[in-house]
Order: structure tokens, then C-alpha cells, then sequence
């Protein structure tokens, strides 16, 4: 287990290498970002003193090692459009992010997990295919048009909840539930596809023989032998409900760490863009990384494979 854990680890940290230089210099490649920021007006000699100020003027080469070095000693820049350090101004955006993707994981779950046994339970059957063709829908419609529609609904037709914001609890519920649906699709097809390999073990077979009942298998011996599986899936889940919040929270104004990557790159603030994309990657991995440990761990089969 411990050389599987190992090379995972080393995987995450050339993943994170590679993104921090895809990144860097698809920013720098794209333009300068100094006509994003200065008015078209701005005197040429205040441009190139800003430049050289900015070390836009070095050799693309040199400015990469640069912030690299700097990176690796936890200094993500400054903001080009506000001046406040683009480390401190991410982390204010960040209890924001989390509250949502905590509800919206904590919906997926609850939803998506109980549906998944069902569909399995009756399998063929009128409530199979319901589950089936509602995770295929939720998962198919594009998240910022669910979001988008949900607005018309709660908000301008009924007019029961806010259309965007975060000052109020009422504030999170339809991003929350966007994210949720779309990720408890995924979770109620991959639940019903693990827990059918379950029921058709023998042992399944042995105690439907003995008369056990239905629900007592499923709760003692189909929920806890599918939920192995389940933790590969939810290191993928994590990693999109972190990268994929953004478009959600740009549709609803959350003052959250995706919104603050979609202005920043509309302001071409190449700093702050660069120190979320960084963060994002490493929350990802990191997840993953969790995750292959906590399989490893239930899994006998990867713990003693270190021994054999």
C-alpha cells in the first residue's frame, strides 16, 4: 500500500507542476494584461514603468522560475487590480465556497445515494427506469440553464426565494440545489450499477434463502459492500464540485472563489487567476488523494498488497 501511495503522491505533484506552467504561460501568451487593466489613454511611459514594476518585461523564461520560487514559499502575488495580496483575497472568498459545496454534496448524498438503492431493488421494474431517466436528465442538462431556470421559477414567478447573493441562509438553496441534482444523478447510476453486482453475490442468494428479509439485506449487506466503490466516485465528485462551482456561482452571484476566478479573468488580474487555478488543482488532488488512502485502507485486498 505504501508504494501505491507513493506513486499517487508523486502523480498529484506533477499534476499540480503541470498546471502551474500550462497555466503561467497560457496567461502570459494570450496578452498583455496591462491593457485589460489601464485605460486606453494612459501616457506609454506609465505603461512600461508599471511594466518593469510588474516584471512583464523579463524574459517569459525568467519570469516563470520567478513566480515558481515564489510559489513554493507560498507567495501567490498581488492583485494587479486591487493591490491586496491574491492569497488573503481568495481565502475571504472561501468559507463562501465551502458552505455551498457542503450543502450541495450533503443534497447529492441524500438524494442520490437511497434513489440508487431503489432503482437497484426494483430493477426493470416502472421505479428502475424513473431513477434512471431522472439521472440521466439532471446530469444532461447544462447546470447554468438549470440554474437559470430555477431563477424564473423561484424567483420571478413565485417569487419565493432570492435570485442571487449571500447574505441570508434563503441565498444558497438553488445553487445548492443545481449542483446537487446534477451530482446525485451520477451518484443514484453508479449506486444502482454496484449495488446489482452486491445482490447477485451468493451470499446475497444464501440469505434470501434463509428468508431474510429484503430491506435487512440491503441496509447490513448490499449498502455497506456498495459504499466501497462509492469512494473512488466521490473523489471525482469532490473535484468537480470544486472546479465546477464557478459557472454557479457566477449565475447566482455567490460571493464565493469561482465568482471571484470569473472576474479576475474578465479583469485579466493574471495573479488571482493564477493563485485559484493553483488552489483549485491542489484542493482536487488532494481529494483524490484522500480518497485513495480511504479506499486503500477499507480495501484488504490494497492493504496487505504491500506484504505479498
Amino acid at each position: 500500500m505504501l508504494k501505491t501511495m507513493l506513486g499517487a503522491l508523486l502523480r498529484a505533484i506533477l499534476t499540480v507542476l503541470l498546471v502551474v506552467t500550462f497555466t503561467f504561460v497560457m496567461l502570459r501568451i494570450s496578452g498583455d494584461p496591462l491593457h485589460s487593466l489601464l485605460p486606453i489613454e494612459t501616457p506609454p511611459q506609465v505603461v512600461d514603468m508599471l511594466r518593469h514594476e510588474w516584471g512583464f518585461d523579463r524574459p517569459l523564461s525568467e519570469q516563470y522560475f520567478t513566480y515558481l520560487g515564489r510559489v513554493l514559499t507560498g507567495n501567490f502575488g498581488t492583485s494587479l487590480l486591487s493591490g491586496q495580496n491574491a492569497l488573503s483575497l481568495i481565502m475571504e472568498k472561501v468559507p463562501a465556497t465551502l458552505q455551498l459545496m457542503g450543502a450541495a454534496l450533503l443534497l447529492a448524498l441524500v438524494v442520490g445515494i437511497p434513489l440508487g438503492i431503489i432503482a437497484a431493488r426494483y430493477r426493470g421494474g416502472f421505479v428502475d427506469r424513473s431513477v434512471i431517466g431522472l439521472a440521466v436528465l439532471t446530469h444532461s442538462v447544462p447546470t447554468f440553464l438549470t440554474g437559470i431556470l430555477l431563477i424564473q421559477l423561484f424567483a420571478v414567478k413565485l417569487r419565493i426565494l432570492p435570485s442571487g447573493g449571500g447574505s441570508t441562509p434563503a441565498y444558497i438553496v438553488m445553487p445548492a440545489l443545481v449542483i446537487g441534482l446534477y451530482n446525485a444523478g451520477v451518484i443514484a447510476r453508479f449506486v444502482r450499477s454496484s449495488a446489482l453486482e452486491v445482490i447477485g453475490q451468493r451470499y446475497i442468494l444464501a440469505a434470501r434463502a434463509r428468508r431474510v428479509s429484503e430491506w435487512t439485506l440491503i441496509v447490513r449487506h448490499v449498502m455497506p459492500n456498495a459504499a466501497l466503490p462509492l469512494l473512488t466516485l466521490l473523489g471525482f465528485l469532490l473535484g468537480g464540485l470544486i472546479g465546477g462551482s464557478a459557472v454557479i456561482e457566477a449565475v447566482y452571484a455567490w460571493p464565493g472563489v469561482g465568482n471571484l476566478l470569473i472576474d479576475s479573468v474578465n479583469s485579466r488580474d493574471v495573479a488571482v487567476v493564477q493563485a485559484i487555478v493553483i488552489l483549485i488543482t491542489i484542493a482536487m488532488v488532494s481529494a483524490n488523494l484522500i480518497v485513495d488512502f480511504l479506499h486503500a485502507m477499507a480495501d484488504p485486498r490494497l492493504r496487505h498488497s504491500g506484504h505479498s
